[in-house]
């Protein structure tokens, strides 16, 4: 029976969101727009960039579509300055032993992601973590993004698992409702984005405070069955 792991990037396993914010404010700043309070940037991780951009920048999705674009492009230019030369030490702690160990237990491991597959792809071999996934889904492989169910079941599908044999890992209400909308169970993680409140509002079935607990839910607890 294949059981699999899927798991959100920014903020579940690589420290990510402090230099979003930071890259975001860059992005607005190059484009010669007023800066936005670092929590309201902060808010928007875990959205696609394109709707992240359209609130940021105060525009509508379909009528400001080239702004927007624009917006993109100098965020991945510069995401590419500021944060991947750093990816190594933004692991969050005991993510790559407990890769490693859930790889050698002979979990399917996968990462489903809002950021599109080539800038995802990008940070997790920056960050050298590529050869645990099986499989790396991003924004780009959907129509709907998260918190709808069309990216869990895709992974789901390409994993060949069933929900039920599957858990989400992740650290925002967008990665546990999409669980909830596909049958499968979910852990949250609280040193992400979101905060306690926020996550217990999508009723993970775990909650847990570091990456090792992640491996106590799955190996122990047996939230995958």
């Amino acid at each position: 029976m294949k059981k699999a792991i899927i798991f959100d990037l920014d903020g579940t396993l690589i420290d990510t969101p402090s230099g979003i914010v930071e890259t975001m404010s860059a992005t607005l700043a190059h484009m010669k727009r007023d800066p936005v309070d670092p929590d309201i940037i902060r808010a928007t991780i875990g959205m696609p960039l394109n709707k992240a951009f359209a609130k940021l920048l105060d525009v509508e999705l379909s009528k400001d579509a080239t702004l927007i674009q624009t917006a993109i492009l100098t965020y991945q230019a510069l995401f590419k300055e500021i944060v991947l030369p750093k990816a190594k030490t933004l692991i969050f702690p005991g993510v790559r032993e407990g890769l490693l160990i859930l790889q050698s237990k002979g979990y399917r491991l996968a990462v489903a992601t809002s950021k599109v597959y080539k800038s995802a792809k990008s940070l997790i071999e920056a960050a050298e973590l590529w050869h645990f996934f099986d499989l790396v889904l991003g924004a780009d492989d959907v129509s709907m993004p998260k918190p709808d169910p069309e990216m869990g079941k895709l992974a789901l599908s390409r994993l060949g698992v069933l929900p039920e044999n599957a858990v989400m890992v992740g650290d925002t209400t967008h990665d546990l409702l999409m669980a909830k909308s596909c049958g499968m169970p979910a852990i949250a993680v609280t040193y992400g984005v979101h905060d306690v409140v926020q996550l217990q509002s999508a009723s993970p079935q775990w909650q847990v405070d570091t990456f090792s607990e992640v491996l106590d839910c799955v190996i122990v607890k047996e939230a995958v069955l």
